[in-house]
């Protein structure tokens, strides 16, 4: 029997790190935000619909999406940031529940884990099996977003608080994921987890 597991997290968490070690595990991973880049792409319904609301301004000169014009508009604007959800969570949650057909047509007793941030938030949580959700302290996410991108402090402080708390994502959780050490002990936390996945099928 195949298990459909959502992993989830804040901004910095360490999700997508503990999708790699679930992997190595042996488990199968979509990888929502991948989805998300590929349905937004030129010629692509979904990146028509966000041009018709929020303007061709949207878009880079080749046409494609400029995503980091986006992120700036949707964090100060939540009715547009709701908009763009409306546009794009349909969809992937489509794309996703595709992907996982197609790997158990091939591997029945597959454990498939999606990647998503947005698990909770999107209503997809309802459609998984199990949620887990990586924990993480404020500080080590702050330190996580300043190394990978070009936000100041303030704007990473922002980008979590707009963002459903971790204590609140709890509340959905099957498991909870402790990354507040050593990528060493995430790898084994992650085993510990996948350990109890498998004798759940």
């Amino acid at each position: 029997m195949s298990l459909l597991v959502g992993l989830t997290g804040g901004i910095g968490s360490g999700k997508s790190l503990a999708a790699r070690f679930f992997k190595d595990e042996g488990a199968y991973i979509i990888d929502a935000d991948q989805l998300s880049r590929e349905l937004v792409r030129p010629g692509k319904p979904a990146l028509n619909e966000i041009v018709d609301v929020f303007g061709d301004f949207i878009l880079k000169l080749d046409g494609t999406l400029n995503r980091e014009k986006l992120s700036k508009i949707i964090f100060q604007d939540d009715r547009k940031k709701t908009a763009l959800e409306l546009i794009l969570h349909p969809k992937i949650i489509e794309r996703e529940h595709e992907e996982y057909s197609i790997i158990i047509s091939n591997d029945p007793s597959a454990i498939v884990i999606i990647d998503a941030a947005l698990l909770i938030e999107s209503g997809n949580f309802k459609s998984v099996d199990k949620v887990i959700v990586v924990q993480s302290s404020e500080e080590q996410q702050i330190k996580r977003i300043l190394s990978r991108s070009s936000l100041t402090y303030g704007q990473a402080v922002a980008r979590i608080k707009n963002q459903m708390s971790l204590a609140d994502k709890n509340k959905y959780a099957d498991f909870i994921l402790d990354n507040r050490s050593h990528p060493e002990d995430l790898m084994k936390n992650v085993s510990d987890i996948y350990i109890k996945l498998l004798k759940i099928q």
